[in-house]
Parts: structure tokens; C-alpha cells; sequence
């Protein structure tokens, strides 16, 4: 005979059945149904307190002191080394967002590219990106091409601060 629907089942041992709680003196986990004696942890609900919660004890996180400064303004720039502009454009040529995007060099989102000095160059590139290292722009006008700064995207204050 074939296997149907109703000869399914899970293999043996694969499966448990569920504890049954507070089911009278004799089941082993009546009464108190293994919760111990009274307590928080004893009571119906939630019994867990919120994160970083140690009983009334002032917290880890509120012992340490604060340390740092997380600037809300700033804006990262996307690194591209030499090496991978070589690699990609070895004929040369103007290099600009479009040519890495279209590329893969750099994802849609960002905002800033950075072009780094690292790796060598041997063709002639005409490269524009929001900022280079001071390498990458001796390196390219070494092999007689030139670095293109480009003007930082447009954002509005409004966007970064929230309506005021």
C-alpha cells in the first residue's frame, strides 16, 4: 500500500507532548505548576521585565558614564580605489557617477564618492567624483589624467532636522 493523507505522520521521536500543568497534586507539576513559590516570575503575564531590567538595581547602562559624540550631520563618502577603476576602464577615458554606477562599482544610494590613491594607474583617466585623496589626485595627473570635483548633492536642512 502507497502513502495517503491519512497514513502521514511524523517519524517516531520527532514529536513531544505538551507538559500539562497544574493539573492536580499527583501530575507532578500541580499546584504551583512548576513556578516555584510566589514571586514575580510566579505571576500570570509578562512575568519578564523590560530590557536592562536588574530588579531595581540601577542598570549596566545607566552605571557606565557616557562617552562619545554621534554627529547626526554626517555624511559618508562611497570609497573607489584606483586599482578598481583600472581594472574596469583599463582604455581609459571619463570616468563619472554614471560609468561606476552602470559598473556595479558603487550602489544606487550612494550619495558621495571618495576616490582613493590606492593601486596603481597606467591609463589616462578624466575622473569626477564628489572628493579625492590627496594620492589618488597625484597618481591620476601623474599618467596625464585629471581629477573633476564635483559639487555635494542638494539636501535641505528641513530633511535633516526635522520640521521646525
Amino acid at each position: 500500500m502507497g502513502t495517503t493523507l491519512h497514513t502521514l505522520a511524523p517519524n517516531p521521536g520527532a514529536t513531544k507532548k505538551k507538559k500539562r500543568l497544574g493539573r492536580g497534586v499527583g501530575s507532578r507539576t500541580g499546584k504551583t505548576a512548576g513556578k516555584g513559590m510566589k514571586g514575580q516570575k510566579a505571576r500570570t503575564g509578562h512575568h519578564g521585565a523590560r530590557i536592562g531590567f536588574e530588579g531595581g538595581q540601577m542598570p549596566m547602562q545607566r552605571r557606565l558614564p557616557k562617552r562619545g559624540f554621534h554627529n547626526p550631520f554626517r555624511e559618508d563618502a562611497y570609497p573607489v580605489n584606483l586599482s578598481t577603476l583600472e581594472k574596469f576602464f583599463p582604455g581609459g577615458g571619463s570616468v563619472g557617477l554614471e560609468e561606476l554606477r552602470g559598473k556595479g562599482i558603487i550602489p544606487k544610494s550612494a550619495k558621495l564618492v571618495k576616490i582613493l590613491g590606492t593601486g596603481d594607474l597606467k591609463a589616462k583617466l578624466s575622473v569626477s567624483a564628489h572628493r579625492f585623496s590627496k594620492s589618488a589626485v597625484e597618481k591620476l595627473e601623474a599618467v596625464g589624467g585629471k581629477a573633476e570635483v564635483l559639487a555635494r548633492p542638494a539636501q535641505s536642512v528641513e530633511n535633516k532636522r526635522g520640521k521646525q
